[in-house]
């Protein structure tokens, strides 16, 4: 099957999402589908390439020579809205690689949507987030959980999150467009029941299967490699958080829960510095950026548990699953799709959102119970074998076939 991908970013430029939609794609491939990723160019990257099998598109976009709307220059976010530019890319790329299925991963979709019906493909629509809803793909208003989009919430979250001319414009861009993504889109995937619910395809009746992210078959070993990163950690066990630095996935419910902790317990933060990450840190935290993902697995293997202490609805963190794989326990926010990979009591600690105290106890309660620490950790480690790429992406690939043999008319070719 010929099988195009569409994600903004893509590795070198990582995050969940891309390593996602990379590991998703080399799978494909390796199954004998014949898999193109298109995604916005940027600086010092090929406008081609080929690698482990996937044909790579680097597409320029008009809004993305616009450096100066970013707050990273590094990640220039795909607009809610086609782009000309991108439009005339993919183009292009459909003409090349006539794709039966075109597997979107965000906003970067909406330059697709006035292709579609040219390309004659099947649209799939993979929710990581809560972009189709919501302007700050976030679902949190004033830092507490959000009930839904409103004129009163989203006009002033937008303009808090982008500031007034930029916010203004991304919430009419994706009020205006969503309705013609909800048209196209023949099947929409979100990762977890949370970013079902929330993005309103419940309420809607919209097509959906819900399809959590996944871990590679095989992990990589090779410590070896990542020396100079791992000799940086401590040399005794330690507590470990990875992900985006910031508020709302819970560092500072995290450290203030580990400053009050009344034993000496290292704490190891690696992660993406963000405007709001903490500048001072209390004794023995480590916050470590720009870490390798191979460094990061030895760095799971080496540490004692994981949190996860997100505030907003997480929709389904990969970082939970790989500290699973690695045989550790999660404490994590029973929040988002949080609560479909961590199983209370048997492969972690569930804790409410933003609550210091009780995140400090199920630390404490791990940190000084040994065996039921190693209990929980081996029971983690055969719970993230349901989210291998050995399971997921068949699952996946027969959405393809069930979408692409199916008739105008939603009946099944004979």
């Amino acid at each position: 099957m010929r099988i195009l991908m569409l994600s903004q970013f893509y590795p070198p430029i990582i995050g969940g999402e891309e390593q996602h939609v990379r590991n998703l794609s080399v799978a494909l491939a390796r199954r004998g589908h014949e898999v193109a990723v298109a995604t916005l160019h940027h600086d010092d990257l090929p406008s081609f390439a080929s690698t482990d099998g996937v044909r790579v598109y680097r597409l320029n976009g008009t809004m993305q020579r616009a450096a100066w709307l970013y707050g990273d220059s590094e990640r220039r976010h795909a607009p809610p809205l086609p782009d000309p530019e991108a439009v005339a890319g993919l183009r292009r790329v459909v003409d090349a690689e006539r794709p039966e299925v075109v597997h979107a991963h965000n906003w970067f979709v909406h330059s697709f949507v006035p292709l579609k019906r040219q390309s004659r493909a099947k649209l799939v629509l993979t929710l990581h987030d809560y972009s189709l809803c919501c302007a700050t793909k976030r679902m949190m208003f004033r830092e507490s959980a959000c009930s839904g989009p409103a004129l009163r919430r989203c006009v002033p979250c937008a303009i808090r999150h982008y500031g007034t001319l930029k916010g203004a414009a991304t919430l009419a861009a994706r009020w205006a467009s969503t309705v013609t993504v909800r048209a196209a889109v023949d099947m929409f995937v979100p990762v977890s029941h949370a970013v079902a619910v929330g993005s309103g395809l419940t309420r809607d009746r919209l097509p959906f299967r819900v399809i959590p992210n996944f871990l590679p078959d095989e992990d990589d070993r090779d410590d070896g490699c990542f020396e100079s990163y791992l000799s940086r950690l401590p040399a005794s066990e330690f507590v470990l958080f990875v992900g985006d630095l910031s508020r709302q996935k819970g560092i500072d419910t995290l450290l203030a829960a580990f400053t009050g902790l009344p034993v000496r317990v290292p704490l190891v933060l690696i992660g993406r510095r963000l405007p709001d990450t903490p500048r001072v840190v209390p004794d023995g935290a480590h916050i470590f950026s720009n870490w390798p993902h191979g460094a990061i697995m030895a760095a799971w293997r080496r540490s004692m548990l994981g949190v996860v202490p997100s505030v907003w609805p997480d929709p389904c963190p990969t970082v939970a699953l790989e500290a699973m794989a690695s045989a550790r326990p999660v404490i994590a926010s029973a929040v988002g799709g949080l609560v479909d990979q961590v199983i209370d009591r048997e492969t972690g600690l569930l804790v409410p959102p933003g609550d210091v105290d009780a995140l400090r106890s199920a630390m404490l309660r791990l940190i000084a119970d040994r065996g039921w620490r190693s209990a929980l950790g081996e029971s983690a480690q055969r719970h993230a074998e349901r989210f291998r790429a050995a399971t997921i992406v068949p699952s996946i690939a027969r959405l393809y076939e069930e979408l692409t043999c199916a008739t105008e008319d939603g009946r099944h070719a004979a």
